[in-house]
Order: C-alpha cells, then structure tokens, then sequence
C-alpha cells in the first residue's frame, strides 16, 4: 500500500508539475527582431496550446491570424512568441485584453544587433515545434541589457499559497486516513483473520 501511495504521489506531482510549469508566468529577457500576423490552422493537439479567439472574431474557423513576437535571446538563439488574448474568463485567469496594444508596443521596441534594446518579454506556455505551439506573451518591459536580474514574484507568491493549500490538503487526508480509513483496514482484516481461524479449526 506505501508503494502504491508513493507512485500515486508522483504521478500527481508530475502533471500538476507539468501544469504549473505552463500556466505560471515566466520571462525572458530579449531582442525583438521582428512582428508579424500569421495565419495559422488551430486544430488537433495544437488547438490545446492557442487561446480563445479575439473579441468580435469568429471562433468556430479552424484558421485564424496570430499575431507573432519574433525576439533573440542574448545568445542569439531564436525564440518566437504569440500574441493572443486569454479573455476575461479564458484560461490562464490573466484577463489579458489587449493583444493589440502589446502588438503595437513589441514594433516599436524592434532593434538591430548594433543598437540592441532589451527587454522582459513575460509570458505561460512552451515552445515547441513539434506541436507548432508558443508561449503567449503578456506583457513587455524594457530593461537595462541582458544581464539584469529578474525576481519571478508572482510565481514565488503562487507557489509558496499552492504549497500552503497542499500541505493543508495532506494534512486533512492524514486525518481522514487514521480515522476512517485504518479503521476499516483494520476491522476487515481481525475479521478476515477470524474467518481464517474457523476454517482452519474445520479443517
């Protein structure tokens, strides 16, 4: 029973792990390259990694443009984001609104690699070719150059109340273990015993 609760436990904590690592937000600091509108088909497992449709468009069409943040890290590797609305009641709750305006803020920030302009690009989602998703961006900062130190915040305050709520949680199953469930385990077995102790003395 103790190796069956551990795996259990693992495989909890790996897809909330899993979950977690999408959802919270991250950024990276980079050079903005490039902006540009993208027609791209949201259908099958990719469909997964793309928000709802902006306001007023249609949503049912499995082609829609996205607009694309196309930025460099600072060691020059390429990393590509999309632009997307979450809505007011789309997930992550970030409530974000205005896809346009941060459009509109990533072209004016473009820079070149002889007059660089830095920024803090934040932003949930993975990268990954394979399912052609991005991370959608959130917001953009401006920042002193590549090297500055960025404290994550908001996922350290999430984290530490997600934890608090875990450790709560456990803390009620123990409970309920010691009090409802060894019991039972407990009964059922002194009555197994008791049916053995019969059948044996028949025996």
């Amino acid at each position: 029973m103790r190796w069956a609760r551990i795996i259990f436990l693992l495989i909890v904590f790996t897809i909330l792990g899993a979950f977690l690592h999408y959802t919270l937000p991250q950024r990276d600091v980079v050079r903005i390259v490039d902006t540009q509108l993208q027609l791209t088909e949201i259908s099958g497992w990719s469909a997964w990694f793309f928000a709802q449709s902006d306001s007023g468009a249609d949503g049912t069409s499995v082609q829609r443009d996205v607009r694309i943040i196309s930025a460099v890290r600072p060691d020059e590797t390429p990393i590509d984001f999309r632009n997307e609305d979450t809505g007011i009641f789309g997930w992550p709750p970030y409530f974000k609104i205005d896809s346009q305006d941060l459009q509109t803020e990533a072209q004016d920030l473009r820079s070149n690699r002889e007059a660089p302009v830095w920024v803090a690009i934040t932003h949930y989602g993975w990268r990954s070719n394979l399912l052609s998703s991005y991370p959608n961006a959130l917001s953009i900062e401006r920042v002193e150059g590549p090297d500055v130190t960025l404290i994550p915040w908001m996922p350290i305050v999430i984290l530490l109340v997600f934890a608090v709520i875990l450790f709560m949680i456990w803390r009620i199953w123990e409970r309920f273990e010691d009090r409802v469930i060894l019991p039972i385990v407990d009964a059922v077995s002194v009555r197994w015993a008791k049916v053995k102790d019969r059948l044996s003395g028949r025996g």
